[in-house]
């Protein structure tokens, strides 16, 4: 692992997803700038000191040079943005897999960087979009790949929080702190942080390409230097249309992730808060109640799903899959087979240049005072 030292939030999570099936231990790690925080870290996950590293330079360097049976075979970055591109080449460089924390660089230019880099490497990239890994919302995606809602028209996204709703700064919350800060976080604050789950769920539940955007972007907090609040209509192809919504600044919310899909047949409906449901609309009879667990589920919903039906799965869970599915297809290439489909359901670096693309475009249709229409960047 890189980053997750003593203070960090995801750090812990990550580790917690990681280690939940027992297909991933974690073998060294450099946790923190501070190396005292990083001894401190490693030693209290009980890592002997000569796998906790001083830098990810000096561990992807010592850590190729061991026998294969003792190296580490895949890296986990849960680092500010900033701190996302080096690492993660470094350790395509050396030979490792990579798991990295979302929006998947600091710039537009590092994520098509590193997509040469991975597609170079042949190795397993995966990017922690820990929605994706919800048992309902695959089978959001099954129903819709399905055709049970007939042709796509209409969607509407939207991630209120409330947690950044006044300024911050690094002493009151080191979470916080590196969020608002453009040299830390990219050009884009709250739409970098969760309107990219809010683009990256569209994406992953429809399979739709967007085309174009119009966009609004605010800054509410006096002196913030970015975004904390934002909306975007979206075109999409086949002349579906949808509603982009995110905000830090809502009080009392949470984390209210919901996605609602319409075609001409019907609708669903999702709600992160509320992960066990998926309700599916019709107007010639009623709603369905949709949940997690249960035998009339599709195979993706089924195989992501770990309890009985009525024990909450949750964040958790939903990072879980991301990373077992990671370790099954790592494993599958050690054993020289080809991984089975549903191993290989996990988001990639195509998804995370997608995310940056949505970034850059985004941002810049904000600064167009006509509210132009601007085509969504695309890697020539």
């Amino acid at each position: 692992m890189v980053g997750g030292g003593a203070g960090s939030f995801i750090g812990a999570v990550h580790r917690m997803a990681a280690n939940l099936d027992g297909q991933i231990e974690l073998v060294c790690g450099t946790f923190s700038s501070s190396y005292d925080n990083s001894l401190a870290t490693g030693r209290s996950l009980y890592l002997p000191d000569n796998r906790i590293y001083k830098s990810y330079r000096d561990m992807f360097e010592a850590e190729a040079l061991l026998p294969a049976d003792m190296r580490m075979d895949m890296v986990s970055i849960v680092t500010p943005n900033h701190l996302h591109y080096e690492p993660a080449a470094l350790a395509l460089d050396n030979g490792f897999h990579v798991v990295l924390d979302k929006p998947m660089t600091f710039s537009l230019d590092e994520a098509y960087r590193l997509q040469d880099k991975v597609e170079k490497s042949g190795l397993v990239f995966a990017l922690t979009h820990t929605y994706t890994g919800y048992p309902m919302v695959k089978e959001a995606r099954e129903r819709v790949a399905r055709g049970d809602l007939g042709k796509i028209r209409r969607i509407y996204v939207e991630y209120p929080q409330g947690w950044l709703k006044d300024s911050v700064s690094e002493a009151d919350n080191k979470q916080a702190g590196w969020r608002v800060d453009p040299q830390r976080s990219g050009i884009a604050g709250c739409m970098g942080d969760i309107g990219t789950h809010c683009y990256n769920l569209v994406s992953y539940i429809t399979g739709l390409k967007a085309l174009e955007l119009c966009a609004e972007l605010n800054t509410f907090v006096p002196g913030r230097l970015l975004d904390d609040d934002g909306a975007a209509l979206i075109r999409y192809e086949g002349g579906v249309r949808a509603v982009l919504m995110a905000s830090q600044i809502t009080p009392g919310e949470e984390n209210g992730l919901s996605i609602r899909v319409y075609g001409e047949k019907g609708g669903l409906e999702w709600h992160q808060e509320e992960p066990n449901t998926l309700i599916i609309k019709w107007n010639e009879k009623p709603k369905e109640i949709v949940r997690t667990a249960n035998g009339y589920t599709g195979a993706a919903a089924k195989f992501n799903s770990r309890t009985p039906g009525g024990h909450p799965e949750g964040y958790i869970e939903a990072f879980a899959n991301i990373y077992r599915n990671v370790a099954l297809t790592i494993q599958a290439g050690m054993d020289g087979q080809q991984p089975a489909p549903e191993y290989l359901d996990f988001p990639t670096v195509y998804d995370g240049v997608a995310g940056m693309e949505f970034i850059e475009t985004i941002v810049a249709a904000s600064k167009n005072d006509t509210q132009k229409w601007l085509p969504i960047i695309k890697r020539k």
